[in-house]
Formats: C-alpha cells, structure tokens, sequence
C-alpha cells in the first residue's frame, strides 16, 4: 500500500529528491542558475522546513499499542498524554502542509525550467513528482512541457512538405522525434498525419538520384498514407523513415 504524499513518513529519499535537483541545477551552469536562484533556494527551504515538521511528527507519534486482551477498564486522565498527542496532530498537519509547499515550489521551478528551455531538466522534475505520489503534479507539469516542446518545434512541423531537401528533412525528423517523446497519445495521430509527406520527400530524393528502392523499403508505404490509420506505431514508422534516410547520407 502506498503511504500518502501528505503523510509525515514519507521516504526520505522521495522529499529531498527535489532539493537535491535543485543543489544540482545551483552547482551548474552559473549563468543559468543566476535565473533559477530564487525558486531554487525557495524549495530548498521549504524541504528543510518539511524535514523537520516530519521529525517532530515520528518523534510524538504514539507508541505500538499493546496485544489484544482482556478488556481493560477506563483509565485515568493522563493531561501529559493528551497533550502529546494535540502536539503529534500539529506536527503531522505541518508536515502536510510543509510538503504542499514543496511540491508548490518544485511546480515552480518547473515552469522556470521550462521557460529557460531546459526541458529535460522539466522532466526529470517531474519525474521525482510521479514518483513521490504527486501524479497530479506531474501530469501537470508534464502537460506544459509537451505544450513547450510543441511551441518551440511548431515552425519546424508547420513546413513539413513533400518536397523538402535533405537538411530540413533532417531537421523535421528530430522534431518530430522530440515531440513525440513529450506529447499525450492523443495527439500522435496528428504527428502520424505528417509522415507522409515526410516520406514522399525522401521518396523523391531517391528517385532523383536513381537509387534503387528496396522491396523491404517503408518509405514508398509510408508516403503513400500506409500507416495513416495506425497512429499507435507512429514512433516505429518514423524510425523506419530516419532509417531509410540516414542510409542516403
């Protein structure tokens, strides 16, 4: 069973994953960490902030209650108990509240992230979010990074034609590459629809310099729409694409 994200007992391990993200990203490049400081330090502080709400959480967390037995008769008012545990309920409600914040901040950085164009590093930020039970936050954060990689490959996959030379064919296939790797399935049946003239391109510089198409070759197959109603395989198909293209150069 997986112990809820607000929960004091979080694995060490998941809580400071962010903050150490963050060590990494201050220990960088200095001219990019410079833009990132305040997020960075911000959740920093708010990890060190949830760290010791969780401590003082296991620390006045009741003790193991005894075996099963006999029913015991009413015992008497213990003021230093009831205490303990009004303590234990604060601790526990600061500690959720303190991992809100984290994960608040670690959303932040993420949009700072994606807004310097680090994209990978976005992901992997959301991938610590995933991983401590955030998936919201990371299904959010992993929604406007697709929406960043479409927006900075958009021109690319607007010119996408079937008469394209062999440099912008290249350039359309890592785009086209980078935007599968970060948009929703939904949308692969609109990168699938760009394939085929993606592939009439290479299909024409074949024929321009008379080589000799293969009976194994997808391109011919792919260009002429083979695969439009199969968005599910648009990743294989565009490898079979690259491939044959790459074997021109």
């Amino acid at each position: 069973m997986t112990t809820p994200a607000t929960s004091p007992y979080l694995s060490l391990r998941q809580a400071v994953r962010p903050a150490i993200f963050a060590h990494q990203l201050l220990a960088g490049d200095a001219e990019r960490a410079g833009k990132l400081a305040a997020e960075c330090e911000e959740l920093l502080l708010l990890t060190r902030e949830l760290l010791k709400a969780a401590g003082r959480a296991r620390i006045l967390a009741p003790e193991p209650g005894p075996e099963p037995g006999p029913e015991p008769g009413p015992e008497p008012a213990d003021e230093h108990g009831a205490d303990r545990h009004a303590r234990f309920l604060d601790a526990y409600a600061d500690a959720g509240m303190a991992w809100a914040k984290v994960v608040g901040s670690s959303m932040a950085l993420g949009r700072a992230l994606l807004a310097a164009g680090a994209t990978e590093d976005a992901r992997r930020l959301a991938g610590f979010l995933a991983a401590a039970g955030e998936e919201s936050a990371a299904a959010d954060l992993q929604a406007e990074l697709a929406q960043a990689v479409l927006a900075a490959h958009q021109e690319q996959l607007r010119g996408i034609s079937n008469k394209m030379p062999p440099e912008e064919i290249e350039k359309s296939i890592k785009a086209l590459r980078a935007v599968l790797l970060e948009v929703p399935k939904d949308l692969n049946r609109e990168v699938n629809r760009l394939l085929v003239p993606l592939a009439a391109s290479i299909h024409a510089i074949m024929r321009q310099r008379d080589i000799e198409i293969p009976y194994t070759s997808r391109v011919e197959h792919i260009a002429a729409g083979g695969v439009a109603k199969y968005p599910d395989i648009v990743t294989i198909s565009l490898d079979e694409i690259a491939a044959e293209f790459e074997g021109l150069c």
